[in-house]
């Protein structure tokens, strides 16, 4: 049975700056990311993983290739088409938390739906503000909660619209222990429980652990993949990154698990 691609890179190239200054920051990447999936992007410093996520969602433009979320080619969209894209069918959540300090959480988790004229599902709403735990935080600003309950009301604000796809990049970079392992269950739970697709930025191991699967990332290539991650394994898989010792040959498909096609590792 064919799944499903939430978010989708083929040939993606993209690079910063000419001559002795150009950096190649994705060399022909190539990967699917399933729907109704939790994924991570894993890599070294500077391997391309944060690129790809901008490029995916529609924040960066790429040099060549295409980028896709669900069936809507990203390319062959206008500036205005792109807007309505990262509004109607993207949700995101960044390490800094991006809520309007004036506004109570309340205000900042139906902002999006606001801006697009549109009211939430009561039901959908009441769903995500109790899985987040803040039904008596609402009325407060961010000013008046703690990193976590704000990180958790970006996630709320992430969800409250149900995007096809919500890029999180490094969302738990911010956050102590607890507070990072209580908006990662959460993450993990709208996935399980709600069908989300989520895909995730992040350079933890243990808050790669969450996920379903991890694609990894080196010198702006897909190199390996990992399915059903434990913070273990993702060490030992970052260590050999490091060493060089988990490239793939050139060419070879690097197929990420319940995605529908494979993608090359070389340039």
């Amino acid at each position: 049975m064919t799944t499903a691609v939430a978010a989708r890179a083929v040939d993606v190239w993209k690079v910063y700056g000419s001559g002795e200054a150009r950096v190649t920051a994705l060399g022909g990447v190539s990967v699917d990311f399933p729907v109704g999936r939790f994924s991570a992007i894993m890599g070294p410093s500077g391997s391309g993983k944060s690129t790809l996520m901008h490029c995916l969602a529609g924040l960066d433009t790429i040099d060549k290739g295409t980028v896709a979320i669900g069936d809507t080619q990203l390319g062959g969209l206008s500036d205005k088409g792109l807007t309505r894209l990262r509004r109607d069918k993207v949700g995101f959540i960044f390490q800094q938390f991006n809520l309007l300090p004036t506004l109570s959480a309340e205000e900042n988790i139906l902002l999006p739906l606001a801006i697009a004229g549109r009211k939430p599902d009561a039901e959908w709403y009441r769903t995500v503000i109790d899985t987040v735990g803040l039904a008596d935080r609402l009325s407060h600003r961010p000013i008046q909660l703690s990193g976590g309950q704000q990180q958790r009301v970006a996630c709320a604000r992430a969800l409250v619209s149900r995007p096809d796809v919500i890029f999180a990049d490094e969302p738990t970079g911010n956050l102590d222990s607890r507070s990072g392992a209580e908006v990662l269950t959460f993450l993990q739970r709208s996935v399980r429980d709600f069908g989300q697709t989520i895909v995730m930025v992040t350079h933890d191991p243990n808050a790669a652990s969450y996920a379903d699967h991890v694609t990894f990332l080196a010198d702006g290539l897909v190199v390996a993949t990992l399915e059903s991650p434990t913070a273990d394994s993702v060490l030992d898989r970052m260590r050999q990154l490091d060493t060089g010792a988990a490239a793939v040959p050139e060419a070879e498909p690097v197929t990420v698990p319940g995605g529908t096609k494979g993608g090359s590792a070389g340039a």
